[in-house]
């Protein structure tokens, strides 16, 4: 089988220098997939908050919920694996938070 492209269609290498491209009034968009209601998920990072934001306030009260299950004993082995994966991640989460906001102070 033979390869074929539009015109138009090859390669594309192009160098972007963020100084002179912010500057000239260009945007970023990042495309996060698709959306079952696009307008819908607009707003809520609009008004709510971004992906980072949401997942942030999720994982701190996950973590007090934790701090307050009563037994873990009797969980099953891959539910308390699960449990220490998510401690992990938000151990991992507060330190690199905790590095930015000394950075910032700098």
């Amino acid at each position: 089988m033979s390869l074929f492209k539009l015109p138009l269609s090859g390669d594309v290498v192009q160098w972007i220098n963020p100084m002179t491209w912010f500057l000239s009034g260009n945007s970023v968009n990042v495309y996060m997939g698709d959306s079952g209601s696009p307008e819908t998920e607009a707003e809520i990072l609009d008004r709510v908050g971004t992906y980072g934001r949401q997942m942030g306030r999720l994982t701190d009260a996950v973590s007090v919920l934790l701090r307050h299950l009563p037994d873990r004993a009797a969980l099953s082995d891959d539910e308390r694996k699960a449990i220490g994966v998510f401690e992990d991640m938000a151990r991992d989460i507060a330190a690199i938070k905790e590095k930015h906001r000394r950075a910032s102070r700098s």
